[in-house]
């Protein structure tokens, strides 16, 4: 059988080009909402997807309807077991519904390829720095060792000093710590106690700069000080950083938590403590926030990587930690 996908801006003209090339008979496997492509994907633009298959002349109807019994049935069963894997069911379906898993004897590669294909959108696509990178996120989330992490990662691999900034006026600790590691990396480091600090530090400092934040609320004084002066300017980016142990409950409280920090990205830490994001995938979907880092423990710079389609399809699956998902 022959598979062939057509991308439209409705569902009415992507079945009308299916009817046209593939004729009255052709079999719609699947629909959903991609990305557009070009401009219009970066600014947001979709467009609907349809998979299709042309059924072969001598085929009776018969038998492409028993064809397509079995097809809608194996399907149902792929979202049943992704379902009890964690997966929200409306997500679950999407990828039991990939052309990938139609084949017979679809294994692990297969679902992989439906994972990450479903997930793409769910990934950070720009792996440039912005001028100014800002880790916000509960306490004790990872947030000060995957700014380290960052800093060393740049540091070994395109031998870029980037600036870090501890905007903390509550943990010592974490100060001390964000300090030691920009002396072994060679970092410039300073730290803003107030927002009039904080910007000082900010048109003085190296770029990238990539800045600390205290693991309080945004409507807490000082944190709002601190975010006040972050709202007024370019070129800055929010990283909100997000443990994968949350449970999606969990998750949603520190979603609406942090938005008045305006949130552009997600980081999701303590990987390694988690078998599987799948709960969690539904949440990270919804909430619109494309993932940039996904760190897996606490070695510096080793324990961190760009998030990707592939990764998070590993991530989901339970295989990245074994090194199934580089």
């Amino acid at each position: 059988m022959h598979y062939k996908r057509y991308c439209r801006p409705t569902v009415r003209e992507a079945l009308r080009a299916v009817k046209e090339e593939l004729g009255p008979s052709a079999l719609v496997l699947s629909t959903r909402k991609v990305r557009a492509p070009g401009l219009r994907g970066l600014m947001g633009g979709v467009v609907v997807e349809v998979t299709a298959a042309a059924a072969r002349p001598e085929v009776s109807e018969e038998r492409i309807s028993r064809t397509a019994g079995r097809l809608d049935l194996r399907i149902k069963n792929m979202a049943a077991r992704l379902t009890a894997s964690g997966l929200d069911a409306p997500i679950a379906e999407r990828v039991a519904r990939h052309p990938a898993l139609q084949q017979r004897g679809a294994g692990t590669a297969a679902m992989r390829q439906a994972l990450a294909d479903t997930l793409a959108a769910a990934a950070a696509t720009d792996n440039d720095f912005a001028p100014v990178e800002v880790f916000i996120g509960p306490p004790g989330v990872g947030k000060t060792t995957t700014i380290a992490k960052i800093a060393a990662q740049a540091r070994a691999t395109q031998a870029m000093r980037v600036g870090l900034v501890a905007a903390d006026a509550f943990r010592v600790g974490a100060i001390e710590q964000l300090r030691l590691y920009a002396d072994i990396i060679g970092s410039p480091f300073a730290t803003a106690r107030s927002g009039g600090e904080l910007a000082a530090a900010i048109d003085g400092g190296r770029r990238p700069l990539l800045v600390d934040t205290a693991g309080r609320s945004p409507r807490d004084a000082a944190s709002a000080e601190i975010l006040d002066v972050l709202a007024g300017r370019e070129g800055v980016r929010r990283h909100l950083v997000l443990p994968a142990t949350t449970t999606p409950a969990q998750a949603r409280r520190i979603l609406e938590r942090f938005d008045t920090a305006r949130p552009d990205r997600l980081v999701l830490t303590r990987l390694d403590e988690a078998d599987t994001i799948a709960p969690l995938v539904g949440v990270l979907t919804e909430c619109g926030l494309p993932i940039s880092y996904l760190a897996n423990g606490q070695n510096v710079p080793d324990d961190l990587q760009r998030a990707t389609p592939a990764a998070l399809a590993g991530w989901v699956l339970g295989e990245a930690a074994m090194g199934a998902c580089a």
